[in-house]
C-alpha cells in the first residue's frame, strides 16, 4: 500500500514539475518573437516566478522514486539507472542550452543586476541595445530544448512502463 502511494507521490511530482515546465516553454517559445524591453521582463518573471513550483515538485518526484526504487527493490535493474542517468543528462543539457543563453538577457534588461520582481534598471531605449536584445533572443534553443525535454521524458516513461534491462 505505501509503495502505490509512493508511486503516486512520484507521478504527482512530475505532473507539477511538467506543468510548471509548460510555462517555462512557452516564455522560452515567446521570447525570440519580442522586441518591447517590458514585455521580455514579464516573461522571464514569469519563468523564474515558476521555478518554485517546478523545484518542490523536483523533490516530490524525486524523493517519492527513490523511495519507491527501494521498497519495489528495483536498484539492481538497469532501467532505474539508465532513467535516473537520463534524467540527470537532461536536466544538465537543458541548463546549459536553456538557462544559461538567458542570463545575458536578463542583464541587459534589468539594467545588469537581476531581481526577483523585475523592478532594478532600465535598459536605454537606443537602438543599439535593441539590436543587442534581439541578437540574444534570437539565441536562444527552444526547438532543441523540446526535443531533449520531450524525447528524454518519452525514454523515461519507456523504461519505466516496460522496464527492459
Amino acid at each position: 500500500m505505501i509503495y502505490q502511494w509512493l508511486v503516486f507521490a512520484h507521478i504527482l511530482g512530475i505532473f507539477g514539475f511538467l506543468i510548471a515546465h509548460g510555462a517555462v516553454a512557452a516564455v522560452t517559445f515567446a521570447l525570440p518573437r519580442q522586441r518591447e524591453v517590458e514585455r521580455v521582463r514579464v516573461l522571464l518573471d514569469l519563468s523564474r516566478s515558476v521555478s518554485v513550483v517546478a523545484n518542490v515538485s523536483l523533490l516530490v518526484l524525486l524523493a517519492a522514486g527513490v523511495a519507491a526504487g527501494f521498497m519495489g527493490k528495483w536498484w539492481g535493474q538497469g532501467w532505474i539507472w539508465t532513467s535516473l542517468a537520463l534524467f540527470v543528462l537532461m536536466s544538465v543539457s537543458m541548463s546549459f542550452l536553456g538557462s544559461r543563453p538567458l542570463d545575458p538577457v536578463r542583464q541587459l534588461v534589468y539594467g545588469g543586476k537581476p531581481s526577483r520582481s523585475g523592478a532594478s534598471g532600465q535598459i536605454s531605449p537606443d537602438p543599439s541595445a535593441e539590436k543587442q536584445l534581439a541578437a540574444l533572443l534570437a539565441a536562444t534553443h527552444p526547438w532543441l530544448l523540446t526535443v531533449i525535454g520531450g524525447g528524454g521524458m518519452v525514454l523515461i516513461l519507456w523504461l519505466m512502463m516496460f522496464k527492459p534491462f
